[in-house]
C-alpha cells in the first residue's frame, strides 16, 4: 500500500480508499487511516523498504564506473518543518533537504543519504557511500568533492575517485602536500589534460539519473505538502528510488 501511495504521489488518506486501485491491484481489505498510519512508522516497515531498494539496487553487483553527487529537495521558506535547513542547492540558497546519490552507469542509484540542505556533500559522500563502493570503480565526482580526506576514504575502498582540481589546490605545494590518491588524479590533469577532460565529461551520467529520476509523472518532484521531516522525507524518497530503479532494471 505504501509503494502504491508513493507511485501515485499521493498521501496515506488516498491509500486507505478502494477507488484508488485497480482490481488487479486491490487488496482483499484495506486498514483503517489511523492503523495504516502506525504501521507505516513501525520499524518493520522501515527494513521492508530498505531491502527492497537494496535488491534493486544490485548492491552485490561489480561496478566498474561510478558517480556521486547531490540533490536539492527544496520546500517553502514558510514550512515550520523544524528539520529543514537552508543551504545551497541547485546554484541558490534555498530551505529544505538534500539527496545524496551514489549512482552507476546504468543509471541506478545503489546508495543514498537523505540530510537537511545545509550538510556538506564531501562529509555526506565521505562517511554514508563511499562504502559501498567496489574494488577498482573509478568514481566521477565534480570540483565540490575535490579534498584529501574523500580522496583517502576511496582509496581505502580500492577505488579511484576523480575530480577537477581547485583553482587554489593546483600549485606545486598542494601537489606535495596532498595525499597520495589525490596526487594521481593531480597527475592527471597537469600531464594528460585532453584525456582528464575527456574523462570527466562522463560525470554527467549522474545529471542524467537525477533527471530521469524527476521527470516522469511519477517520479520524484518537489516533496509534497505531507512529507516533511527527516523521517518521512527519508521513508518518501527510498521507496521513489526503489521504484526508479525497478523501471531502470526493466528498461535494460
Amino acid at each position: 500500500m505504501y509503494f502504491w501511495t508513493v507511485a501515485h504521489s499521493q498521501p496515506l488518506c488516498w491509500a486507505v480508499l478502494r477507488s484508488s486501485y485497480s482490481p488487479l491491484m486491490r487488496p482483499q481489505s484495506l486498514p483503517s487511516l489511523s492503523q495504516f498510519c502506525r504501521r507505516v512508522k513501525t520499524p518493520r516497515l522501515h527494513a521492508i523498504i530498505d531491502r527492497v531498494h537494496e535488491l534493486l539496487a544490485g548492491l552485490d553487483e561489480h561496478v566498474a564506473l561510478a558517480f556521486i553527487d547531490g540533490k536539492a529537495l527544496p520546500i517553502s521558506e514558510s514550512s515550520k518543518d523544524p528539520d529543514a535547513r537552508t543551504g545551497r542547492g541547485n546554484g541558490r540558497f534555498s530551505r529544505g533537504y538534500k539527496l545524496h546519490g551514489l549512482s552507476d552507469s546504468l543509471g541506478r542509484i545503489r546508495a543514498f543519504r537523505v540530510t537537511p540542505m545545509n550538510e556538506g556533500e564531501p562529509t555526506v559522500a565521505r562517511e554514508y557511500l563511499v562504502q559501498h563502493l567496489t574494488k577498482g570503480a573509478v568514481v566521477m565526482a565534480d570540483g565540490n568533492y575535490d579534498g584529501k580526506k574523500l580522496y583517502t576514504a576511496v582509496g581505502l575502498q580500492e577505488a579511484f575517485l576523480f575530480t577537477p582540481q581547485k583553482k587554489n589546490h593546483r600549485t606545486e605545494a598542494a601537489f606535495k602536500r596532498t595525499c597520495p590518491e589525490r596526487r594521481q588524479a593531480m597527475e592527471v590533469w597537469r600531464d594528460r589534460p585532453l584525456l582528464a577532460r575527456a574523462a570527466y565529461r562522463l560525470r554527467t551520467g549522474i545529471e542524467r539519473t537525477f533527471s530521469a529520476l524527476s521527470c516522469h509523472r511519477n517520479g520524484l518532484g518537489p516533496l509534497p505538502a505531507w512529507v516533511r521531516r527527516i523521517e518521512r522525507v527519508t521513508r518518501w524518497v527510498t521507496a521513489k528510488i526503489a521504484l526508479y530503479n525497478a523501471r531502470v532494471i526493466l528498461r535494460h
